[in-house]
């Protein structure tokens, strides 16, 4: 990766695969969501992986928690954590839910979670949480790009993921923790293969 003038890591990820973001507001289940046509058992089954998904990592964020990490670090995954649970809990019990256990996993999320479990046990802490932005960057710069109003059903998803602020919890750990080129190279690798597993979850919803 070859530094942009005037672009911290933060900032040149997400730069470096804005093709990926393009081409994924474009796939038939967002496109469809944008209309208000999209038929309500694509969204149903869509949200039950999702949930699924939501579970799955915020366990891992929970094993990420309790490791010995540097202080930066461990403030890091503790704050997903606790983030990431206090969605979870509360989406569970929305829905009337215990558990998610009895959800299958699609070829989608199956792979997207294998990857995340790849990561978490053979690189470096700091690969996780590069893991975890494009999730975070892509569904919040979606429901900005979406143009949908109160009447179209799936606007309470534009709502819902319409407004945050990622870079409080990246940027400068991005910053202080990819300090080489080396470091640089897998980040995009790393950034750029779960951008592109977010693409085939979507993809994959609505073929």
């Amino acid at each position: 990766m070859e530094a942009k003038s005037g672009m911290d890591i933060y900032d040149q990820l997400w730069a470096e695969n804005q093709d990926v973001a393009d081409h994924t507001l474009h796939t038939p289940f967002l496109q469809h969501m944008q209309l208000g046509d999209l038929q309500a058992d694509h969204y149903v089954a869509f949200m039950i992986q999702d949930f699924y998904y939501l579970v799955q990592v915020t366990d891992m964020l929970k094993e990420m928690s309790d490791k010995e990490l540097p202080e930066d670090l461990s403030i890091f995954m503790k704050d997903r954590y606790d983030s990431y649970k206090k969605y979870a809990d509360a989406t569970l019990q929305q829905f009337s839910l215990r558990s998610v256990s009895d959800i299958t996993p699609g070829p989608a999320i199956e792979k997207y979670l294998s990857d995340y479990k790849g990561i978490m046990e053979e690189q470096d802490p700091i690969f996780f949480a590069v893991a975890l932005l494009p999730c975070e960057r892509l569904w919040l710069w979606l429901a900005n790009q979406l143009v949908e109003t109160g009447c179209n059903a799936y606007f309470t998803w534009k709502q819902a993921n319409i407004n945050g602020h990622p870079e409080d919890h990246y940027r400068n750990l991005l910053d202080a923790n990819l300090t080489t080129p080396e470091q640089k190279a897998q980040a995009e690798k790393v950034f750029r293969s779960q951008m592109q597993n977010e693409h085939d979850f979507f993809a994959s919803s609505l073929e």
